[in-house]
């Protein structure tokens, strides 16, 4: 059986798991959407390619990074947080101005100057500025002003309606109330498009460029000095396309997480006719494993007890695309235990063997 070997090294990396989100944590290898998602990316693939997938691997260490998480909320809050001034209202980036922060957890006012350090008292000014300025619209629509002309415009409508029902639909005095009621609509329409292109000039344009900014410290798991093994079994073209495009790969997991592909080349694959020990930690197929005691219908013994030791998972495989975004097929989900200590003997089945000179690598295709 021939397949594609990538052995990859990278110097830190987080593999996210995605139901993670104050805390990152990782995947101790990169999940099977990872790896297939990079190789469809350098290949220039915008629909799915079938291929399947081994992956093993060790990490020297892991450990905690803390780094401090920044979150723009939808709104401005008068107490709490730091209020900036961003340079593009539509784009959420650390291009912005502090204004003021907030110094105590509640209490503080913005608008009011209560408990906050001021760094910039020009753009406070014009964010109170600005606040004022929604407040007097807002209570301007509640005026009788403004309402009385709305119900104004309301009766002048009921009344069209009702002394056209007592009209022919063939006359021309119908056909004159009907141009008096689109007159009158459109007159009503471009009163309430001028107020609020005045409150959109005025009010809420100005207003989008001021955010609230909470700041909050969070971790993300790393795991250091990585080695990856993938095998890749597809159809020629695809593993040509790899083979050509390998290079291009230039990160998995985060985009910081830099790779340095070490070697890609096209083996043969066999089939174990001995034991073989891995020496590398790998995710196999939930149903191809079994306890050291040999019971069961698996063919990879898991070394480790006499139950199977390791953490299972469910990965996707084969998504679609909608909306431009990849979806996971939920039936296509493949249960995986990730496993540190395991070895193959002539009578497994549904796995092979790569000679790679000096080393043995144990290659089980995860799959349904």
């Amino acid at each position: 059986m021939k397949a594609l070997r990538i052995k990859l090294h990278q110097t830190s990396a987080n593999y996210r798991k995605e139901e993670t989100i104050d805390n990152k944590m990782t995947y101790p290898l990169p999940p099977i959407s990872t790896v297939t998602g990079a190789l469809h990316s350098i290949c220039g693939y915008t629909e799915y390619h079938k291929m399947l997938v081994s992956i093993q691997g060790n990490y020297q260490s892991m450990q905690n990074k803390i780094y401090t998480h920044h979150c723009f909320l939808n709104s401005t809050m008068d107490d709490r947080g730091l209020l900036v001034k961003m340079k593009n209202e539509n784009l959420l980036s650390t291009a912005y101005d502090k204004v003021a922060e907030a110094k105590k957890s509640q209490g503080n006012s913005f608008l009011k100057g209560i408990t906050i350090q001021v760094y910039n008292q020009g753009l406070l000014d014009e964010y109170r500025n600005l606040k004022e300025m929604g407040n007097k619209i807002a209570l301007w629509k509640k005026s009788e002003e403004y309402t009385d002309k709305v119900v104004m415009y309301k009766t002048k409508k009921q009344q069209l309606t009702k002394q056209k029902k007592t009209l022919d639909k063939k006359s021309t005095e119908y056909t004159d109330f009907v141009e008096k009621e689109k007159e009158l609509k459109q007159e009503e329409k471009d009163w309430k498009n001028k107020i609020k292109e005045y409150e959109e000039t005025h009010y809420k344009k100005p207003i989008a460029k001021f955010r609230s900014l909470t700041k909050s410290v969070k971790k993300y798991e790393i795991l250091n000095n990585i080695t990856l093994i993938l095998h890749i079994q597809a159809e020629e073209s695809v593993l040509q396309d790899i083979m050509e495009n390998i290079y291009d790969l230039k990160s998995l997991g985060r985009s910081e997480d830099f790779v340095d592909v070490e070697e890609i080349k096209l083996v043969d694959l066999v089939e174990p006719e001995e034991e073989i020990i891995s020496s590398y930690s790998a995710y196999v197929n939930y149903r191809d494993t079994k306890p050291i005691n040999n019971v069961g219908d698996g063919n990879i013994i898991v070394l480790t007890s006499e139950g199977i030791q390791g953490t299972k998972y469910y990965m996707g495989t084969e998504y679609k695309k909608e909306k431009g975004k990849r979806i996971f097929l939920q039936d296509k989900k493949v249960p995986v235990v990730y496993v540190s200590n395991h070895s193959v003997d002539e009578e497994s089945k549904n796995v092979w063997i790569d000679n790679a000179g000096d080393e043995q690598y144990i290659v089980n295709f995860l799959q349904k």
